[in-house]
């Protein structure tokens, strides 16, 4: 079963307010065990718009992605991003299909 991931890109204006997030964002994470894989830090954007700080976060599944976002703990985390930040998040379901290189399994 293909992962699922976050992908946001966010402008934080308030980092008071956008901590308040976090903190309310621990419980729904664990629960739908999330992992993060980029939590802001260096980065180059050498093509399109961008934004100050990324974040990639891994799912066991694409529908626990889903059904984390859509929970009733992260949707109250929510209203505290909102008036702290501005961003886009994408829902992403992972590729478990051949690599570039990679022989394709038989079958």
């Amino acid at each position: 079963m293909p992962k699922g991931y976050w992908v946001a890109r966010i402008d934080v204006s308030d980092l008071e307010q956008y901590k308040k997030y976090v903190a309310a964002n621990a419980a729904p994470f664990a629960r739908f065990g999330a992992r993060f894989l980029v939590r802001g830090g260096a980065f180059e954007a050498p093509e399109g718009m961008n934004r100050s700080r990324n974040v990639v976060i891994e799912f066991p599944s694409y529908q626990a992605a889903l059904d984390c976002y859509k929970s009733p703990e992260y949707q109250a985390a929510i209203q505290l991003r909102l008036p702290a930040s501005e961003g886009d998040v994408l829902i992403i379901e992972g590729y478990e299909g051949a690599q570039p290189g990679q022989v394709p399994s038989p079958g």
